[in-house]
């Protein structure tokens, strides 16, 4: 069994003001990610995108940080947040859901794609490769919290977590930083050209808006895996049989990129010139 690292969640007071590792770790990857996108659209001279880049971004951080915070309420634990309404805003108090924040950012980002005249399909595949980068700094924050562990177990690497009893656990935040983060990131990153360049002339691109089904795929699929041995909600527990909430939103993430994808394919098909 491994010593879970005892860091202070806090990385510096001052006076009534807290800089916290996990807020930190939301900074790394808002600007990870406004840099790689940068470097995207100037790599494939997108000018506009360039233009509106600031204000895109900014949409986007609304987008996760309020879609996160209603979705961990009306999903996780809506009878608590029924009873006491004026907590839904303090998200300083934990309580934040990656299906909510991916929802609230698509649907941010599309709303300001249709205003200003920006293609919301070649948005969408140019901001969700840097996703997972977003992810894996993320998930270090939730292991630094001691939150989101796993379930019970004998394995070597197994942790006694701060508030998960005294039985050790499997250290699940860090799974999830190397699948949903790490090794999403290398996958797609190793294909965010497709859309744009075909790799044989005169074979085609892939449609626009196809990075955005495979990040839904393939971070459903990792999600759905590690839900095995993460612990669930303890308000919550098991949904149906023996899977979480978590699997089940996965589940239903998996379903859309795979509608998705073919669509955007069928679209291609249908205009062959349209991006």
């Amino acid at each position: 069994m491994l010593e879970f690292p005892a860091i202070n969640p806090v990385l510096l007071s001052l006076g009534p003001l807290q800089i916290r590792w996990y807020g930190l770790m939301y900074v790394i990857g808002f600007s990870a990610a406004y840099i790689l996108v940068s470097h995207q659209a100037k790599k494939f001279g997108w000018k506009q995108l360039l233009l509106h880049l600031d204000n895109l971004n900014l949409a986007l951080i609304v987008g996760v940080v309020v879609g996160g915070r209603l979705g961990y309420v009306l999903l996780y634990n809506p009878a608590h947040y029924l009873s006491h309404p004026l907590e839904i805003p303090a998200t300083w108090s934990g309580g934040m859901s990656f299906h909510g924040g991916l929802l609230g950012a698509l649907t941010g980002g599309f709303l300001y794609c249709r205003r200003h005249g920006l293609a919301p399909w070649k948005v969408a595949d140019m901001f969700i490769v840097t996703v997972p980068v977003g992810l894996f700094f993320g998930r270090l924050g939730n292991f630094i919290n001691g939150e989101l562990y796993g379930r019970t177990t004998s394995v070597p690497w197994a942790m006694r977590f701060p508030d998960g009893g005294p039985l050790p656990r499997h250290p699940s935040q860090l799974y999830e930083a190397g699948l949903e983060g790490l090794l999403l990131f290398l996958i797609l990153w190793s294909l965010k050209a497709k859309p744009w360049q075909p790799a044989t002339p005169p074979a085609k691109p892939w449609p626009h808006g196809s990075m955005l089904a495979l990040f839904l795929a393939l971070y459903g699929g990792c999600r759905f895996l590690v839900e095995f041995v993460r612990e669930p909600d303890a308000q919550i527990g098991f949904i149906v049989m023996r899977f979480s909430m978590g699997q089940l939103l996965c589940a239903l993430m998996i379903a859309a990129g795979a509608i998705l994808w073919i669509g955007r394919k069928k679209a291609q098909a249908r205009e062959p010139s349209a991006g």
